[in-house]
């Protein structure tokens, strides 16, 4: 099984055959225009499920599965936590609950970037479990931009999915310290001087276990299309 994010910077059904041809059972998309606007052909074929959540339609959050992963989401959904959206992943025996992340919601005053994570897993805690969880997306944060006096900072929310035992995939497979990282996901103003890690694939233990491998996009070819690279996680089984 392979899970990919990557934050398009917008048009992403003139990209969509770049991250495709990596074969991703379950695709993040973040800064994703609406489905309405694309048209499927052989180098965008139509997705198993679609799913697509924001208020600007160039610009929002896409879910997207092939090769018969099916995507519901789940009931409980808060929609004042819209780029955070509980879905339920399915084909055959493989059944686990996948969070999709954007963190960007200017409409929330108390805090519209890693407040927004921090936010969404104490209200899906009973969601969030050691076994059978994924959060995956833009995170729009950094250990390295923790503000000390913020409940919900960077580190609290690392250290609150590893209380639960889930952990980042990138940071496992690679043996990286938060805020250490050696392989930026974004290069501000696509300056390769200006890097940054935002972007992060969160794992339950169990699903970990099975982690084949985790690849960082390279700077010289996917910054021609997007400030941000993709992360690519595949796993034998979940």
């Amino acid at each position: 099984m392979k899970i990919i994010t990557w934050n398009c910077n917008m048009a992403f059904r003139k990209k969509a055959k770049l991250i495709l041809a990596h074969q991703p059972d379950v695709l993040i998309i973040p800064e994703c225009e609406h489905p309405d606007k694309f048209n499927f052909d052989i180098d965008f074929p139509k997705p198993t499920s679609t799913l697509w959540f924001g208020k600007n339609q160039n610009k929002g959050l896409g879910i997207f599965s092939y090769n018969d992963f099916e995507l519901t989401v789940l009931d409980n959904h808060n929609e004042n936590l819209r780029m955070i959206v509980p879905i339920k992943v399915n084909k055959g025996n493989i059944n686990f609950n996948l969070f999709a992340i954007w963190a960007n919601n200017p409409d929330d005053k108390d805090g519209q970037y890693v407040e927004q994570v921090w936010k969404a897993i104490h209200h899906y805690d009973s969601l969030i479990s050691q076994t059978n969880t994924i959060l995956i997306g833009d995170f729009n944060s950094n250990t390295i931009w923790d503000k000390p006096r913020r409940i919900g900072n960077h580190s609290s929310v690392v250290k609150r999915l590893e209380d639960k035992g889930i952990y980042s995939v990138y940071h496992s497979h690679y043996k990286q310290n938060q805020g250490l990282e050696a392989h930026p996901t974004l290069y501000l103003y696509r300056h390769q001087d200006k890097p940054y890690h935002l972007d992060y694939c969160f794992v339950s233990e169990d699903i970990l276990q099975n982690l084949q491998a985790v690849e960082i996009g390279e700077y010289e070819y996917w910054t021609k299309f997007s400030d941000h690279v993709p992360i690519i996680a595949t796993f034998k089984s979940c």
